[in-house]
């Protein structure tokens, strides 16, 4: 398995969000602002249906619970100010969610059903290359993302490994690309 890097440039982010948005393309702009947004499993992100998110009067909620396949554990999910524009943008383009609430939200057209982990591959790959990304795609490149920019807005390397349910910093450090070179270049310029 090949390592998958995260989006670091926030640029970036914000050019797939605007192409996306130019191809009114809503799904797969929610799946990736939910993924970036959450740090999610792919497993957990694809099964995701409307009433996890939206009211019973139709109403965007600001924070849901999810149930971690992968792990069984019981997570609270924010609603952020980012998923809740998506999320409103993507009920303006696909408003016969409303009817029935418990739909998948990133649903394939043709089935009803929710996308595979293949399709959301492909979407990933697609896009990434669409904007000039390069390295090695894939679907854990949302959690990267996240984790990545959590890193960079100081949150600590604890909090970020519980996040994404890692069971050691260790874990976390390798899964994020950092290296103790990294580590050791940052203590030598703090130098307090």
């Amino acid at each position: 398995m090949k390592f998958v890097e995260p989006i670091r440039d926030r640029k970036k982010i914000s050019q797939i969000k605007n192409v996306l948005r130019e191809q009114s393309r809503y799904r797969d702009l929610l799946l990736f602002v939910v993924g970036i947004n959450t740090a999610l499993q792919i497993s957990d992100l694809l099964k995701l249906q409307a009433n996890q998110l939206i009211d019973e009067d139709g109403r965007i909620k600001n924070r849901f619970w999810i149930k971690e396949q992968k792990r069984g554990k019981r997570h609270e999910i924010a609603v952020n100010q980012n998923i809740q524009e998506a999320l409103a943008e993507y009920l303006d383009a696909y408003p016969f969610i409303l009817k029935d609430t418990q739909s998948y939200l990133f649903f394939n057209p043709r089935t009803n059903v929710h996308i595979k982990r293949g399709q959301a591959w492909k979407f990933i790959t697609t896009i990434c290359q669409e904007v000039g990304l390069r390295g090695n795609y894939g679907t854990h490149r949302f959690r990267k993302t996240w984790g990545c920019h959590a890193r960079m807005q100081g949150v600590d390397l604890a909090l970020i490994m519980y996040k994404l349910n890692h069971n050691s910093v260790a874990y976390t450090k390798r899964y994020l690309g950092i290296t103790d070179d990294e580590l050791q270049a940052i203590a030598q310029r703090l130098n307090l």
